[in-house]
C-alpha cells in the first residue's frame, strides 16, 4: 500500500496547490430606460465558473486539477495506476501537507525565490545539467511555474515537519526487555507454567531466539508496534514476568531486566519515534481543522 508518493528530487511529502478562491461576478444592471448618448454602455462582467475542486483545508482549497497532476506523475513514477485505497491516501497526504504549510505560515516562516533557486540549482548539480532537470520535468508533467510552487510549498511542509521532529526528546523513561515468542497458544501457557514454576527465563528465551536470546534490547514508550505488549512491558517492574500476550506477532512472555527513568534515546528508537511524532500532529490538527472533502461533488 502506497504510504507516501515520493518523487525523485523533492521532500517525501507531497506538494499541494492553494488556489485564490474565484466567486462569480455580478453582471451590471442598467435600471433607466434610455442610455444618455455621452455615456458608453458598460458591458456585463462575465460570470466564472468556479474552480473544481478536490478539499478545502481551513478554508485554502486543494483544486481537483493538482490532485488528478499528482495522480499522473504517481503513476509515471510507478508505472501503475492507483487503486482506490491509493487515491484515498494520496488526497490525504495533500491534506496533511496543507496543514503543515499551513502551521509553517503561521510560525512565521516564509519561502523566499532565493530558497527556490537554491533548491533548482542543487538540483542541477546533482543531475549533472540544466537539460537533465527539465527532461525529468517533463516526464513528470511539470511545468517550470508549478514545479517552483511545488517546491515552494515541500520546502515549507518540511520546515514544519523538522520543527516537529525537534520537539522529540532526547532522552525518556525506557525499559530493558527479554521476551519468549511463541506462535502457538498451548505452547506458550505451557513455557509460562514453566518459568512459574522456576525455570530460568534465559535458557528457555535462548532455545526459542538462539539468534538473540529474546533480548529486546532498550525502547521508550513508543518504539514498540503493538501498544498492548508495549504497556505490558512498562507496568512490570525489573525481575517480573509478564502472563502470556497475544499479539498479531504471536504470543509473548516478557521479562523486565531493567529500567532506566531518563536514558539517552538510541538513534534506532529516535528513527521510529520522530515520525510517529509527525503522524501524531498530523492527527491532532486535523481533528482540529475544517476540512471538506469534495472529490465525489466534482
Amino acid at each position: 500500500m502506497m504510504k507516501y508518493v515520493i518523487r525523485p528530487f523533492l521532500y517525501s511529502l507531497i506538494a499541494f496547490t492553494i488556489c485564490a478562491c474565484q466567486t462569480p461576478g455580478a453582471a451590471a444592471k442598467i435600471t433607466s430606460t434610455a442610455i444618455p448618448s455621452t455615456i458608453t454602455p458598460i458591458p456585463p462582467t462575465p460570470t466564472f465558473t468556479p474552480v473544481p475542486l478536490a478539499a478545502i483545508v481551513n478554508g485554502e482549497q486543494i483544486t481537483l486539477a493538482q490532485y488528478q497532476a499528482e495522480q499522473v506523475r504517481f503513476r509515471a513514477a510507478s508505472g501503475t495506476n492507483l487503486a482506490t485505497e491509493d487515491e484515498q491516501i494520496l488526497l490525504g497526504n495533500l491534506i496533511d501537507q496543507a496543514l503543515l504549510v499551513q502551521a509553517a505560515r503561521e510560525e512565521g516562516f516564509t519561502v523566499t525565490e532565493s530558497d527556490v533557486q537554491a533548491h533548482i540549482d542543487k538540483l542541477v548539480t546533482e543531475l549533472g545539467s540544466t537539460q537533465a532537470l527539465t527532461g525529468w520535468m517533463e516526464r513528470y508533467s511539470y511545468t517550470e511555474e508549478d514545479f517552483r510552487q511545488d517546491l515552494a510549498r515541500s520546502i515549507a511542509a518540511a520546515w514544519m515537519r523538522d520543527q516537529i521532529i525537534a520537539q522529540v526528546p532526547a532522552t525518556a523513561e525506557q525499559v530493558h526487555v527479554r521476551q519468549i515468542l511463541l506462535y502457538n497458544s498451548d505452547r506458550a501457557n505451557e513455557v509460562y507454567a514453566q518459568v512459574k514454576a522456576g525455570s530460568d527465563f534465559a535458557v528457555l528465551a535462548g532455545q526459542y531466539d538462539p539468534v538473540t536470546k529474546g533480548d529486546l534490547g532498550w525502547f521508550p514508550r513508543g518504539f514498540l508496534l503493538d501498544p498492548t505488549l508495549e504497556e505490558a512491558a512498562f507496568n512490570l517492574q525489573p525481575g517480573d514476568i509478564s502472563e502470556v500476550i497475544q499479539t498479531k506477532a504471536g504470543f509473548h512472555i516478557l521479562q523486565l531486566l531493567e529500567r532506566d527513568p531518563q536514558r539517552l534515546i538510541d538513534p534506532n528508537a529516535l528513527l521510529v519515534l520522530q515520525p510517529n511524532a509527525v503522524k501524531d500532529w498530523l492527527e491532532t490538527h486535523r481533528g482540529q481543522s475544517q476540512i471538506q472533502i469534495l472529490l465525489s461533488q466534482s
